[in-house]
């Protein structure tokens, strides 16, 4: 039986080592940090979330919620111990980003068929050893690994700017002009609301719009070249789900109240009317003492954020535990690359897993790491793995980012819009969108079932 090689000790990467070590394989789990970190991580730890802490929705018959029900029917162990490290957060599952990442350690310390080695992988092989590898190292994946695998595959990198959410000190938040809500009543009233009136809305747009950004660093820009070490660069290539608000700003002086400042479902107990916007604050951590600002993303320099979020009701005062930052992600060109097995489709004993591969997001990252780790599993004992069933929400994700074109691909969360439609003639019938949805996922945990049956 051939040995597991896993790269990247992320989200993807330590899924796919304890799916694959269950299973019965010896895994060799390899991270560079702390020998070298990146320029986001903070810590060496396996499973760090680096942006936000949210798994996003737990809503019944949601495009997250199928997915993660997939995943937990296959016994993903992130989501267990996302599970068991959980905050509050209305409708959504979000974790408590220590214990999430304490818990995942413990998960993969206890596992005897996984090794970890600290160290830095610089190659991928180019033959088919005696060795299936993984590669999960993540957007920020190092220069030298990223050479090997553009040299390997002979296709130039894509990239986008994905972000990280300003964190608050709770105790610095005047509750007194807030409010605790949880948008249209789903779920418990877990988020502090901080409501704007017209006249404060358009003073922040105002500061916002004219605010000093940061300049993208050298690590940060886009090679326009194929070849690796170019020094042709090109402007910033924000990805349209993530962009940094003071860029949602510019496109429209309503734009935000639309996006992450829309103050929809969100009655003021105090006034029983929607306010004119709103931001939303997340519970961080099982303390509760530090909140992050949801959606806030943004790459303004520290002193600018400082003096701007200080203008939003209910931070007048506020001390901030961490800013806002803009940071390179990098993805592979997976329709002319990837199986739907997530194999190289030149290199079949090398896997790609995690947003290496194209998925955008912690769930999906982690759901493309189960299903590295089964696929490698397979491969390990001499079989062909089978891919997901396209009715399910797994199946459906990989194969938008195996089937996407190629010439306009970007990452993709899990959406409705991705899974397959139900027949025109049962959609006519039935009107009502969440009934339509409510089948969708009955049929894709139905063939999810099977598949792992």
């Amino acid at each position: 039986m051939k040995k597991i090689h896993i790269i990247g000790g992320g989200l993807a990467g330590p899924e796919a080592a304890l799916q694959a070590a269950a299973l019965g394989c010896e895994v060799t789990l390899s991270e560079m940090r702390p020998l070298r970190s990146t320029e986001a991580h903070q810590t060496s730890g396996f499973a760090e979330l680096v942006c936000s802490n949210s798994l996003k929705s737990e809503s019944e018959n949601s495009a997250p919620w199928l997915l993660k029900q997939e995943m937990r029917r296959a016994n993903s162990f992130l989501l267990q111990a996302a599970d068991a490290s959980a905050v509050p957060a209305g409708h959504a599952l979000a974790v408590d980003r220590e214990i999430f990442s304490q818990r995942v350690a413990a998960l993969i310390a206890r596992q005897r068929r996984i090794s970890i080695r600290r160290e830095e992988v610089t190659e991928l092989p180019e033959h088919d050893g005696d060795t299936i590898t993984i590669l999960a190292s993540g957007p920020l994946t190092s220069s030298p690994l990223a050479q090997s695998l553009q040299q390997l595959t002979g296709a130039a990198h894509l990239a986008f700017y994905d972000s990280i959410s300003p964190i608050v000190d709770a105790s610095t938040i005047d509750m007194s002009r807030c409010y605790l809500a949880a948008r249209w009543d789903k779920g418990t009233a877990d988020y502090i609301n901080c409501p704007f009136t017209h006249e404060e809305y358009d003073a922040f747009i105002d500061a916002l719009t004219a605010a000093e950004k940061i300049e993208h660093k050298s690590w940060e820009q886009i090679p326009t070249g194929e070849a690796p070490g170019t020094n042709d660069k090109q402007p910033a290539n924000y990805f349209e789900g993530c962009l940094p608000i003071e860029e949602t700003a510019r496109r429209g002086r309503d734009t935000l109240r639309f996006g992450p400042m829309k103050p929809a479902g969100l009655t003021d107990p105090r006034t029983g009317r929607w306010p004119y916007a709103c931001v939303q604050l997340r519970q961080e951590n099982l303390r509760a003492d530090s909140y992050n600002l949801v959606g806030f993303q943004n790459s303004l320099r520290f002193g600018e954020q400082a003096r701007i979020l200080r203008m939003i009701p209910g931070l007048e005062n506020a001390k901030f535990l961490r800013y806002g930052q803009i940071h390179r992600n990098t993805y592979i060109n997976a329709p002319t690359l990837l199986t739907e097995t997530l194999q190289l489709r030149a290199h079949p004993h090398i896997l790609i897993a995690g947003q290496l591969s194209g998925v955008e997001g912690y769930t999906e990252s982690i759901a493309s790491g189960l299903l590295a780790g089964r696929f490698a599993a397979k491969l390990a004992h001499g079989r062909q793995p089978e891919p997901a069933p396209r009715l399910s929400a797994n199946g459906s994700l990989i194969h938008y980012i195996t089937h996407a074109e190629s010439k306009r691909f970007q990452p993709a969360n899990i959406t409705f819009d991705l899974l397959l439609p139900l027949e025109e003639e049962l959609r006519k019938k039935i009107r009502d969108k969440k009934e339509r949805h409510r089948i969708q996922c009955e049929r894709a945990l139905a063939a999810w079932d099977k598949w792992l049956r």
